[in-house]
């Protein structure tokens, strides 16, 4: 699995913003991937709540309009089974 840890770069420097990976503290060379972050990527906000309120984006358009019947469609997803004395 990739590792990732966050740093800046500034032309060929690299300055870790946090503790430094342990297979970096000595100074052999690494092979490693760089992405870049735009401003959306760098937000204090917990993903969970960028989730919740992308969520509630499509609720209030009225949800996803392939799906006219939500609760049936998620009995079939399930394949609930019907509770006793309940329909």
């Amino acid at each position: 699995m990739l590792e990732k840890y966050s740093a800046t770069i500034s032309g060929n420097t690299i300055e870790w913003n946090g503790e430094v990976p342990p297979s970096l503290r000595n100074d052999d060379p690494v092979d490693v991937y760089v992405t870049v972050a735009d401003e959306a990527m760098i937000m204090n906000e917990p993903n969970g709540k960028r989730a919740a309120a992308a969520l509630q984006k499509i609720a209030d358009r009225g949800g996803v309009k392939s799906i006219p019947d939500p609760d049936k469609w998620l009995r079939e997803i399930r394949k609930d089974r019907p509770l006793p004395g309940r329909e």
